[in-house]
């Protein structure tokens, strides 16, 4: 364990998240400066004092080292010049650097973007990324990239008199090594699915009434995984939506399938049925072996299976995902995963750096197994890029997650024409995202930027019982 002393307190989250992506495989607790006396036999430390004009930065972690940085008497630019100090001194002291340099949040594109907004040129753009936040080449273009492509496709919507919806249905066949979202197994289940249909009903029913004056974007039903659902539930659950809420400017209305397991002919019929545009088939790795390992009961011949029978349902927007860094998986396995989905040919690809959750079975199996099991580096990614390329698609949303293997990203490709536009709506928080289910968080976004947000409950049970409340939190959020 990493022990982590300073003497200023709003410093505690970045300095956390700076070492824990250096030391992936330690455990960081943040301390203020006082508490260093309770833990004198401490054998890894860094001790952080920050003066008016001046901070002083001792690393004892494998040797004792000190650092020390001057700075004008100025308490925002302190801020941000020792964050980005620290991650020089600690660059020096552990040999290497990291692709995204001091950049510790989940959305780095929002950066270029805000640029991009104050009318800044493209060089200007890549060139603060690299200076102020020590951001590679190569991801600082990324962003810009993307950042460029967000915005020709978010001009066209209603940021103010519009918004899109969430729909949570929290049930999964199984719970994945890596899950910590809101899913519950469905066997278990499966006697309550009408319970928890009634409660959602209940808050469709507020938000339509609530915002029947408001233009409607895009619809995304997530997950858990959606089509756990029965098919006669699904064509229930959709047939409500379509009756409540007016379709007619929707731009995008997706639904995330995603486990093979789940997916049936008759349920993609249903989905068609309804208007579906977009779906998700996600494989997450090509190689039986992994699957059976993270607690996926699919194979991977059932993957292509539902991918060809999504297709022949005539579904034309498919995605497909996958995760690098999952456990004991080599370079050939990723590179036999993406040959494999090149051969399926699907219309867009999210590529996820595997992210170590503490609430996911994976914490306690690298306790025991070690992080050096989870390999994902550059050359893995550069497999997934440039099979992304081999198929045509541009990058086109990107975001980021606390422990990432390898300090990467998750970057979402797609053909022209396929972009998953609710993808980037909740990545740059342009527009107000309206969320039903346990679990889902509403983001009310304000024209001067303000974001104010509503949680429901993640437990099911929970959720059913206390729907009322979740609909009185959702009355403050939509109605102040």
């Amino acid at each position: 364990m990493i022990h982590v002393y300073t003497n200023r307190e709003n410093y505690q989250y970045d300095l956390h998240a700076l070492l824990k992506s250096f030391y992936p495989e330690h455990d960081v607790r943040v301390y203020a400066a006082e508490a260093q006396e309770e833990h004198q036999d401490d054998e890894k430390q860094v001790i952080i004092q920050l003066f008016n004009d001046s901070m002083n930065v001792i690393l004892d972690i494998d040797v004792r080292k000190e650092y020390v940085h001057t700075y004008k008497n100025d308490t925002d630019v302190i801020k941000k010049e020792c964050n980005l100090s620290i991650y020089q001194d600690l660059c020096d002291y552990t040999g290497k650097t990291l692709p995204w340099g001091n950049l510790t949040g989940i959305r780095p594109t929002k950066l270029a973007m805000g640029m991009l907004a104050e009318g800044k040129e493209d060089a200007e753009i890549v060139a603060w990324l690299k200076a102020a936040h020590a951001v590679s080449d190569e991801k600082a273009q990324l962003s810009l990239d993307i950042a460029r492509r967000e915005k020709a496709i978010l001009d066209r919507l209603h940021y103010e008199d519009g918004y899109s919806l969430y729909i949570g249905i929290p049930f999964c066949p199984t719970t994945c090594l890596y899950c910590s979202f809101t899913s519950y197994p469905i066997a278990v289940w499966r006697k309550r699915v009408d319970e928890y249909l009634q409660a959602l009903f209940q808050e469709i029913d507020f938000v339509a009434e609530t915002y029947k004056n408001k233009i409607l974007d895009t619809v995304y039903i997530g997950g858990g995984t959606p089509t756990t659902l029965e098919a006669a539930e699904l064509d229930r659950l959709l047939q409500y939506v379509r009756d409540k809420f007016d379709f007619r400017q929707v731009t995008e209305f997706t639904v995330e399938a995603g486990r093979a397991d789940s997916i049936t002919r008759e349920k993609l019929d249903v989905l068609k049925k309804h208007g579906v545009t977009r779906i998700s088939v996600n494989p997450q790795t090509m190689k039986d072996e992994t699957l059976r390992y993270i607690g996926r009961q699919h194979t991977v011949a059932q993957v292509k299976d539902a991918f060809w029978l999504a297709r022949e349902a005539g579904f034309d927007n498919i995605n497909m995902d996958i995760i690098l860094g999952l456990p004991g998986e080599l370079e050939s396995d990723v590179q036999n995963t993406i040959h494999e989905i090149c051969k399926l040919n699907p219309d867009s690809l999210t590529v996820h750096s595997l992210a170590v959750k503490r609430a996911s079975k994976l914490s306690q199996w690298i306790e025991e197994n070690g992080i050096e099991t989870l390999r994902n580096t550059d050359s893995t990614m550069d497999i997934a890029q440039k099979g992304a390329y081999a198929l045509e698609m541009k990058p086109y949303y990107l975001y980021r997650q606390k422990n990432m293997s390898g300090n990467f990203e998750n970057v979402g490709y797609a053909r022209e024409g396929k972009y998953g536009i609710y993808n980037i709506l909740i990545m740059e928080e342009k527009q107000t995202i309206v969320a039903c289910g346990a679990g889902s968080v509403s983001k009310r976004v304000y024209p001067d930027g303000l974001i104010k947000r509503s949680e429901n409950v993640k437990d099911v049970s929970q959720y059913i019982e206390r729907i009322g409340e979740m609909i009185e939190r959702k009355r403050v959020l939509l109605e102040d």
